[in-house]
């Protein structure tokens, strides 16, 4: 299933906040060898973790961490406006009706279920807090996932060639799509709805205010 979880209520869930930092030392310094800092736990975390932002996350029956991404308002500080602007052409990317999603991961071993899962639960929780846009930072093997998915972005820019690419891109969330992306990866629309209505059964402020 899938968690939406602000990053102020992470601790509640030690297993899940344990597995998915670990998990992400994993892919992005481990498999990737990105510039990333792993702290002494074997967390990787970075300052945009500090901003309180939206986790998306699937947990697995045992309570742990299958995959995840973290979303942020691009209308606060982001990773494209402050690192990336290379590939934009030097224009920033601010907007109420845009999120930042970062930090795409999967556990080793995780089914082909969560990435497009993942993606799915992404639509479901912008189009309930009125975002149209998402916006985020991908290396070269992430197209050929997106295109599995049924969602691939529209290309800002790139730099780099092979597997050492770097893109921005910029996806648009309809109704249309949520069908795709649903039907490619067998997750019923209702199901991402029900566990957003079960993370969100209390009121919370929107992540625009949260953040």
């Amino acid at each position: 299933m899938i968690r939406f979880i602000y990053a102020d209520e992470l601790h509640r869930h030690p297993a899940l906040e344990d597995s998915m930092f670990r998990d992400r030392a994993s892919q992005f310094l481990g498999r990737h060898n990105w510039n990333v800092t792993v702290d002494g736990r074997g967390w990787e975390r970075d300052e945009y973790d500090d901003l309180n932002p939206l986790y998306l996350i699937w947990q697995d029956p045992d309570g742990r961490h299958a995959g995840s991404m973290r979303a942020l308002p691009t209308t606060g500080r982001t990773m494209v406006n402050e690192h990336f602007l290379d590939l934009t052409g030097g224009v920033r990317i601010a907007s109420p009706l845009i999120w930042e999603c970062t930090r795409f991961c999967l556990a080793p071993g995780a089914s082909p279920v969560v990435a497009g899962g993942l993606l799915l639960g992404c639509i479901e929780a912008a189009m309930r807090f009125g975002v149209q846009q998402a916006v985020g930072v991908f290396d070269a093997r992430m197209p050929r996932i997106y295109g599995r998915i049924g969602h691939s972005p529209e290309v800002i820019g790139s730099s780099g060639d092979g597997p050492g690419a770097i893109s921005v891109g910029i996806w648009t969330v309809t109704e249309e799509v949520r069908q795709i992306v649903s039907t490619r990866s067998g997750i019923p629309v209702a199901l991402t709805r029900a566990w957003f209505e079960a993370s969100f059964h209390a009121a919370r402020p929107t992540l625009e205010a949260a953040a």
